[in-house]
């Protein structure tokens, strides 16, 4: 700045700041400012990581499902009961349907192997055949939930969640000794599925003491309608003589029934089912049908997934849980909803 001295005469000297107080000021202003926003931001920081260590991220679950057929409206509720307990956790399910082909459930189990699923519901389609992929999945480290039809080598399987099968053929036996003295009967089994086999060599087990009892005929029905029809036309051609067709579940004693009323054969003929299905129960209020065993499949399919998220837990489970099963005729078909499963 320019100063006039007394003598009138101008001073052009200049006068300067320091370039270092300068610097000092700036880095006083700029360290201020960093304070300033380190008070406002420590209280929000503080509360995330509060908020982090408290809930920490959880990990979503990816499960597998593969049943025998989804064309038996039971493993449809049953996939049911495990997808609402999935989905309310925000898990996901990837569900398969070999279609009773045990080549093709085989391959669909590698697939699973191969997405890394966290676990997998198995219903085989062969209980033997199943085996060479249970011990790939058994290598892979993936646990693995066998529902409704257990597999022969139980050991692969981490639990085995089922009806009560053998209860099921039981029930049927009593209640057929209730109705009639003596009987001949038809069986219509499915012995590749071991829920099936176990119901048949349980009702004829309870029967083989009693003499006036006796199957004059079994056949395959692989507990499907259509095959059902089939075989009990045969049955029917071949004149085989019989009052009594112990059915071993629900698909095969309507396809029973179909095929006896065709025929004209239905009147005096003791028809028994097993699943407790809608179809079924209605044939039963109806008359057509004499009983049927009612299963759970929702109640199957919840344990299940139960079970599942234990074993992920890294906590141990039972290795048989059966579920109950209750015998349903015209006597008590009214405390039952007919238009829906258990």
């Amino acid at each position: 700045m320019h100063i006039l001295h007394n003598n009138g005469i101008k001073n052009t000297s200049v006068t300067k700041s320091s370039p270092r107080a300068g610097f000092r000021r700036t880095r006083t202003t700029v360290l201020k400012q960093y304070m300033f926003l380190a008070a406002c931001l420590l209280p929000v920081l503080s509360a995330f990581c509060s908020c982090s260590a408290r809930e920490p991220v959880k990990r979503h679950f990816v499960f597998g499902a593969t049943y025998m057929t989804m064309g038996n409206p039971f493993f449809v509720y049953l996939n049911d009961g495990i997808k609402g307990i999935v989905e309310a956790k925000g898990d996901k399910l990837v569900v398969l349907d070999p279609a009773m082909d045990q080549e093709k459930q085989n391959d669909q189990l590698i697939r699973l192997i191969n997405q890394n699923v966290d676990a997998v519901f198995l219903n085989p389609v062969d209980w033997e055949k199943i085996t060479p992929a249970l011990e790939k999945i058994r290598k892979a480290g993936i646990p693995v939930i066998n529902i409704d039809a257990p597999v022969k080598e139980t050991e692969l399987v981490n639990c085995i969640i089922s009806s009560d099968n053998r209860k099921a053929g039981m029930l049927i036996a009593q209640d057929l000794f209730s109705r009639r003295k003596k009987a001949g009967i038809i069986v219509l089994e499915h012995p590749s599925a071991r829920s099936a086999a176990d119901r048949a060599a349980a009702f004829m087990e309870t029967i083989k003491e009693k003499k006036q009892y006796t199957v004059t005929a079994r056949a395959s029905s692989d507990g499907l309608i259509e095959r059902s029809m089939t075989e009990m036309k045969k049955i029917l051609e071949q004149k085989t003589g019989f009052d009594v067709v112990m059915a071993i579940n629900d698909p095969t004693a309507v396809g029973a029934v179909a095929a006896l009323q065709e025929a004209g054969r239905a009147d005096g003929i003791l028809v028994y089912g097993i699943d407790g299905s809608p179809d079924a129960k209605r044939l039963v209020a109806e008359g057509k049908m004499t009983a049927t065993v009612a299963q759970s499949p929702v109640l199957i399919g919840r344990e299940a997934a139960t079970a599942a998220y234990t074993i992920l837990s890294g906590r141990q489970v039972e290795r048989q849980i059966l579920v109950p099963v209750v015998l349903i005729d015209k006597t008590n078909i009214a405390a039952y909803d007919i238009s829906r499963w258990q």
